[in-house]
């Protein structure tokens, strides 16, 4: 059994204790084990449910960590043993935690800070963060951030000053040069950014005044068919999604153009709020295309719409290389006499012989797979309709946009009801491991993931599979198979007929298959960060707890690099990891002149956070000033 548990409120508790401190938390439910504390020595599990929330959060504990310490990180949320990570507590963090991150900060609650991360502090400037400590005063305790400047120096930040540090984020590879604690050089690099910055936000209120300027179709509104459509929506909404299509269909029926930005993790609902916007142009007599970077998404999402759409008036197609020369020169046709509703393609949509006869809406599902000249039309786009992007992980110039105001954006973070953490494991290439993973899995009716991103040997791996699970209907996919064979395979897995799907990465973009659990991911010390997580985010799109295993080459032989990418994945597995991934993978790669060389000196000198922070300062100083002039002149 357990002989203590550390938590940082500085108490050596046992588990029932725990379950007493986690209720205090506001977690209440506890399974029936962990009232009466019985828990065996090995795959011993505590099952908390949060308040007013369905999914528990699930501590589990292997032979390594018994007899160890356990210590609750406040700042991470996150329970930590002497050996490993046992679990990312999978609600917000704000419930348990000192509340770092709040509505004062632009990427607020994106990025954890951690021992050992940069830091910037408003007032002392750029510094090391090494961890809590209570200091004592008058009798009294309080945890104190500790900030190690240049030369030793230390500052003890109290929890009613937290929201003055943000974690120090910058696209560049190279550390940051810390300050020193008391000189006057900080202040003086902030005022000479602000100075700069002001020629920034002079630009982007020129962006916004020309959006203002524009005149866009304003959409009618019809909310006994708009609530008839919303019902047939399988689950329930949640209060971050219901606001993002609250605020889309009111973009919609103003008369200024939308340019609404979607920043939600994997499996947190972009699509439906996508589905509300297009039924509200098609309602309106207006042409809708979505515009996404893969083959598969486009079949993905064709499916998922004539499902949504089959008790309603809507024609709908689809324009990718899964549709012959002939079907495609026919959709073409019908699109320009505004016979076709909505359509949904890849990078065809964007060529010269596809126009439409009303086009009112565009959505683009994440952008940042398109290339230059697939945004260069874009641009073009967005001066003839409504444009709705979707992004799990925005690219820094889209981020950076959006929260400087130049476009409107909308933040899903609340994960669906009963959705669970994808349980992550790093492994070598154990055949037991596999073989138990894929059993276990077809026993729950489930279906698995294996990916190996090779064509060349993708059959020699498809045959390991099948002797691995003798019983299971196996299947291949890769983008090199023909149109008609690689959409034959999809459809049959997404309808249960296929049990493991050997596949590349082509299942990388926007997948919701809710009966594929489990994902084996082979060499993934071959893929990008960002990468990982989209991939990881195909399982666990249900209640059901879901699996990710990484297979890799002895961990010690690999490269610093790919050490830190593997490590990262396992770290963020919790809920809502899309952001704290994105800016890890532009932490590891290095982004360079994402934003322009000159912005990106600025973001490098105060961290992307407090230069965000500063541009909308400026923004609004100017705004305010124009405003003050504007009406001085009607005055006199």
């Amino acid at each position: 059994m357990i002989q203590s548990i550390e938590l940082f409120v500085g108490q050596s508790l046992d588990f029932q204790h725990l379950a007493k401190k986690l209720v205090e938390f506001g977690y209440t439910r506890l399974s029936k084990a962990a009232k009466e504390g019985e828990f065996a020595q090995q795959g011993a599990t505590l099952d908390v449910f949060p308040a007013n929330f369905e999914t528990p959060i699930r501590v589990s504990l292997d032979d390594r960590s018994i007899e160890a310490i356990f210590n609750f990180d406040p700042l991470s949320g996150q329970i930590i043993t002497q050996h490993k990570i046992v679990i990312i507590l999978p609600y917000k963090r704000s419930r348990i935690s000192m509340d770092i991150f709040n509505a004062d900060t632009p990427i607020e609650g994106f990025v954890d800070i951690e021992a050992g991360d940069y830091v910037v502090h408003n007032q002392h400037g750029i510094g090391k963060y090494l961890g809590i400590e209570k200091i004592f005063r008058n009798k009294e305790s309080a945890d104190h951030l500790v900030i190690e400047y240049d030369g030793g120096d230390k500052l003890f930040v109290p929890k009613h000053d937290i929201r003055l540090v943000q974690k120090y984020v910058s696209f560049y590879k190279r550390p940051p040069r810390l300050y020193r604690l008391g000189s006057k050089e900080w202040q003086r690099t902030k005022l000479a950014i602000q100075q700069k910055l002001e020629r920034v936000a002079a630009e982007l209120l020129r962006i916004q005044a020309l959006r203002a300027s524009l005149q866009g179709h304003a959409f009618k509104a019809d909310p006994e068919l708009e609530k008839e459509f919303a019902v047939k929506f399988p689950f329930e909404e949640t209060p971050d999604q219901a606001k993002a299509i609250e605020a889309v269909i009111k973009d919609m029926e103003s008369t200024q153009p939308m340019d609404r930005l979607i920043c939600a993790d994997v499996g947190y609902g972009k699509t439906e709020v996508a589905l509300r916007a297009a039924f509200k142009a098609a309602l309106d007599g207006k042409q809708a295309a979505v515009l996404v970077p893969t083959t598969i998404l486009a079949e993905q999402h064709f499916y998922n719409f004539k499902k949504r759409f089959s008790e309603f008036p809507v024609t709908i197609q689809m324009l990718s290389r899964f549709r012959s020369p002939q079907e495609q020169k026919a959709i073409v046709a019908d699109l320009r006499e505004g016979k076709v509703d909505i359509i949904i393609g890849t990078h065809r949509l964007l060529s010269k012989d596809v126009g439409f006869k009303d086009l009112g809406l565009i959505i683009i599902d994440e952008e940042q797979r398109f290339g230059v000249k697939a945004k260069e039309k874009l641009k073009h786009f967005r001066l003839l309709a409504d444009v709705l992007t979707l992004t799990a992980t925005p690219i820094p110039r889209t981020l950076h946009m959006a929260l400087t105001g130049a476009r409107d954006m909308s933040v899903i973070m609340t994960p669906p009801s009963r959705r669970l953490s994808i349980h992550t494991r790093v492994i070598d290439f154990d055949e037991e491991v596999l073989q138990e993973a894929i059993r276990l899995e077809l026993e729950r009716q489930g279906q698995v993931f294996f990916l190996h991103n090779r064509v060349e040997d993708i059959e020699r791996m498809g045959t390991i599979v099948t002797d691995l699970a003798p019983e299971a209907r196996v299947e291949i996919a890769h983008g090199q198979m023909s149109s008609r064979m690689l959409e034959d395979i999809m459809i049959r897995f997404l309808e249960g007929q296929i049990d493991v799907l050997v596949c590349t990465t082509i299942i990388e973009s926007g997948l919701d298959i809710s009966n594929a659990n489990t994902l084996i991911v082979n060499n993934a010390d071959h893929l990008g960060l960002a990468e990982m997580h989209q991939l990881r985010g195909r399982v666990g799109r249900s209640a059901r707890q879901a699996y990710t295993y990484l297979i890799v080459p002895k961990f010690s032989s690999l490269p610093n690099e790919s050490q830190m990418r593997i490590r990262a994945i396992e770290k963020y597995s919790g809920l809502g990891a899309g952001f704290q991934i994105a800016m890890e993978d532009l932490q590891l790669r290095g982004a360079g002149n994402l934003l322009g060389e000159e912005q990106s000196g600025y973001i490098a000198s105060v961290g992307f956070d407090l230069y965000c922070r500063l541009l909308k300062e400026s923004v609004e100083h100017l705004k305010k000033e124009l405003e003050g002039a504007v009406k001085n002149e009607k005055t006199n």
